[in-house]
């Protein structure tokens, strides 16, 4: 008999959960039992009918062509770095270093790992993207959530973010256009927030990837560019608004006094080091898209001011079901006003009707109401479709 021992996985992996990719695990039995499926969980435009732009794929096919297959410098491409500067200071952010990483979610790891010790917390949306708890769970680290308001707009909570401050929080992170609600922060809640920081010390990790998917002619304000002393490191890439989830692709700008942001830069740039660098002829696609043609940016807000006013219509006209009007990106947020397990909910959804959706407390464990996410990315007929078979759903069981 084998004296080897069963391999142990380390206990900081635990508590990891990812709720968007692990609902699908339940729609996958429903496929196999030949049930159909409504795919209103993933953010990803290319699984509907979004293109990648042209000129993407070309320049980086280009790059390729033109032999920019080794390594690249670790930190980027000077021409990568170039189009995002100029980008950035468009948008009135005075960049102290820019870092060219795999996706937006390598340049929030490095952000987090160059920053937080452990026992010590950062405060996240909650509602908000479950990368951050992720990522600080590994890192031993502490998530400690704030309320976005679904009263005022799912603005962020000020007062309640401050009050969720002690001793050992390190940086604030907000996710602005906000996922999984939609919402676009007003400039009067961004000062709040640069407010916050200033008195408690704290560096602000701003995600926004979606900010030029802004709608009903919303304007997006990025908080670096209210105050160029304070620590901010924000967050974007082609994932989104450029409609390459698959190139990963995305980018680190870090602002602020040099005196403050300098030995922080720094251990992120180990960080960046130590990978290596990110894929080298993607990096190409990077001065194309941000100084070529926009044309796709304008249909794609086209197509989802349509269906978000689609989901938003079909959604509050279900008995006890109300919906938020999203703002950004491409999510929704309703509430289900009813004393409810939304995870149970949503399980027994998929299992029944096929329409995949994701349930809210996978968001966050604020607020308490139950709520599910739904992405309006598919077009209008299959929307329909799947918000049919919501209502008869709710109809059915409650």
């Amino acid at each position: 008999m084998s004296t080897l021992k069963k391999v142990c996985p380390s206990r900081r992996t635990a508590h990891i959960a990812y709720a968007i990719r692990d609902i699908t695990k339940l729609a996958e039995e429903r496929k196999k039992s030949g049930g159909d499926l409504f795919y209103l969980n993933i953010g990803d435009p290319i699984l509907f009918d979004f293109v990648t732009p042209r000129h993407l794929i070309d320049a980086t096919y280009q790059a390729m062509l033109d032999n920019h297959t080794g390594y690249s410098a670790s930190e980027g491409v000077p021409e990568a770095i170039e189009a995002v500067s100029h980008e950035v200071k468009n948008s009135g952010i005075e960049p102290y270093e820019i870092l060219i990483t795999t996706g937006a979610s390598e340049a929030i790891d490095f952000a987090l790992s160059a920053l937080v010790n452990k026992g010590e917390n950062v405060l996240v949306p909650s509602p908000g993207y479950p990368l951050y708890n992720a990522l600080l769970s590994r890192l031993i680290g502490v998530a400690r959530p704030y309320l976005l308001d679904e009263d005022n707009g799912w603005q962020p909570d000020v007062a309640h973010m401050e009050s969720q401050i002690d001793e050992k929080t390190r940086a604030i992170v907000i996710i602005n256009p906000n996922n999984p609600t939609g919402a676009v922060y007003r400039e009067e809640t961004l000062r709040q927030i640069i407010a916050v920081a200033r008195r408690h010390n704290l560096v602000i990790l701003s995600d926004e990837i979606y900010n030029k998917l802004i709608l009903n002619g919303q304007r997006h304000i990025s908080i670096a560019s209210l105050d160029r002393e304070l620590p901010v490191v924000t967050f974007n890439g082609l994932s989104k608004s450029y409609l390459a989830p698959g190139f990963r692709i995305g980018w680190a700008v870090v602002s602020g006094a040099s005196e403050l942001v300098e030995d922080y830069t720094e251990a992120m740039k180990k960080l960046v080091r130590a990978r290596l660098c990110t894929s080298h002829p993607k990096q190409f696609a990077i001065p194309i898209a941000l100084n070529g043609n926009q044309a796709h940016i304008k249909e794609t807000i086209k197509k989802l001011q349509r269906r978000r006013d689609l989901t938003v219509e079909r959604l509050n006209a279900i008995p006890n079901i109300s919906c938020q009007r999203p703002n950004g990106a491409f999510y929704a947020f309703p509430r289900i006003d009813l004393d409810i397990d939304d995870e149970s909910f949503v399980k027994g959804l998929i299992r029944e009707t096929g329409v995949i959706v994701v349930h809210g407390s996978g968001f966050g464990s604020l607020p308490k109401t139950p709520h599910f996410r739904v992405t309006f990315l598919p077009s209008e007929d299959i929307l329909n479709k799947a918000y049919d078979r919501l209502e008869e759903y709710m109809k059915r069981h409650f």
